[in-house]
Parts: C-alpha cells; sequence; structure tokens
C-alpha cells in the first residue's frame, strides 16, 4: 500500500494518474495545506520541505516503508518499482528523463506562477508578473507542441511518465489561457489521447473527490490561514 499525500493540485494528480496505471494500491491522505498541515512534524518527518506530493510506500526496498518527497522523483521510483513506463535502453530512457526534466524545470513552475497572477493575485502591481508568466508558458507549450508534431508522445512513440507528469498541467487549457489549444494542434492531439486512457479517467475521477476536501479548506479558511497559504502579508519576506 502507498499513502499518497497531498491535495488537487497538477503535482499530486501526475502521481495519482501514474499509481492508477501501474495498478499499484494507493490511499490519499488530504492535506489541508491552508490550515497548516504540512507544518506539523508528521508530514515534515516524510517531507522536511513541506509541500506536496509525498508518499510512503509501506512496501518499500527491503520490504520496508519508505518515504519519498518530490512529483518527478516518485515517479522515477514508481517506474523502477513497477518496470513499467520507462525503456530498458540507455537512449530512450535518458530521453524520457530529458523530457521530465522539461516538465518539472519549466511547464510545472511556470504553469504555477502563471497562474497564481492570474488567479490569487492582484491584477494592479502585477502586470509585469502576469505578463513574463504568460509569455513563458506559450514559449513552454509551443516547444511541447512542435515535439508532439514529431512524435506521438513527448519521449517518442511510447507513453511514459514524462507525459504522466505534463499532462495534469496540459490538459487545463482553461486556467491557462490557451485558447482552446487554437496555437497548439499537436498539443491538443495528445491532451485528447491520453484523456481517453482509462488510468486518466480514474484520475479525473478521484480528482473530483479530493476537490470536495480542497473547498472545505479554503471555505474554513481565515484571512490569516490564506495570508500564509500564499506567503502574503506578515508571512512575506519583504526586499528592502
Amino acid at each position: 500500500m502507498i499513502d499518497l499525500y497531498g491535495m488537487s493540485s497538477p503535482n499530486v494528480l501526475k502521481v495519482v494518474l501514474m499509481l492508477e496505471e501501474v495498478e499499484l494500491p494507493y490511499h490519499i491522505r488530504h492535506m489541508n495545506m491552508v490550515a497548516g498541515d504540512q507544518y506539523k512534524a508528521e508530514f515534515q518527518a516524510v517531507n522536511p520541505n513541506g509541500r506536496v506530493p509525498a508518499i510512503i510506500d509501506q512496501d518499500g526496498p527491503g520490504g520496508e516503508p519508505f518515504a519519498l518527497f518530490e512529483s518527478g522523483a516518485i515517479l522515477l521510483y514508481l517506474a523502477e518499482k513497477t518496470g513499467k513506463f520507462w525503456p530498458a535502453d540507455l537512449r530512450q530512457r535518458h530521453t524520457v528523463f530529458q523530457w521530465l526534466m522539461f516538465q518539472m524545470g519549466g511547464i510545472g513552475p511556470m504553469s504555477g506562477q502563471f497562474v497564481h497572477f492570474t488567479r490569487a493575485a492582484p491584477a494592479a502591481g502585477n502586470e509585469y508578473a502576469r505578463n513574463r508568466y504568460y509569455t513563458e508558458i506559450h514559449r513552454l507549450y509551443g516547444v511541447l507542441d512542435r515535439r508532439l508534431g514529431e512524435a506521438a508522445y513527448m519521449a517518442g512513440d511510447d507513453y511514459s511518465i514524462a507525459d504522466m507528469a505534463t499532462w495534469p498541467w496540459a490538459r487545463n487549457h482553461e486556467m491557462l489561457k490557451l485558447d482552446d489549444y487554437a496555437e497548439y494542434p499537436n498539443l491538443a492531439r495528445w491532451v485528447a489521447a491520453i484523456n481517453e486512457r482509462p488510468a486518466a479517467q480514474r484520475m479525473i475521477k478521484t480528482e473530483s473527490e479530493i476537490r470536495v476536501d480542497d473547498g472545505k479548506a479554503f471555505q474554513n479558511a481565515t484571512p490569516d490561514d490564506l495570508d500564509r497559504f500564499f506567503a502574503r502579508g506578515k508571512y512575506a519576506r519583504v526586499l528592502a
């Protein structure tokens, strides 16, 4: 059994998708990040960085529990544990790795910053940030679209952990303001193809269940909770 600590963010959903694809039993331990679950000693012992996702594999190496954090590291671990969704061939395997790193270093953080500045930050005074991240995500999704014009999946002919890492972000074209993929026909084809996978449909169902708990977390949040969650107000470090 794998305990997955998380909420309904794309970084958590990529792990849900992988677990569904490899059909490993798992249990979601919902984290109320707004109320500060990430600061509790129990979770800090799993992830000292205090972010989700994180897992504890109760049947880890040597049959002992194994804790792991960072979504990319978790996908790599699950791929190695199951022998699925990464190639045996060294050249092909590292092609998967490079596109996984493209998601981890580019698609994920840049999309996340764009969503923050368009949905959680006041528009006035943040025009530079909004435009910067909008420009950058269009560049990154353009790179991805061109790649998907060359191959069926990100790393080539076969679906891999690179696709699983990226799809939970890329499918949110409305949130990312990608205009229904009008500029990205190859990306649109790829998003639709993965959406048809049974594991992806199960992920979507699980996402809807997690969102119920997320909704309660935000409904019950105090102004101070929200300030801490968004690192603003008294929780912000101000550059003099």
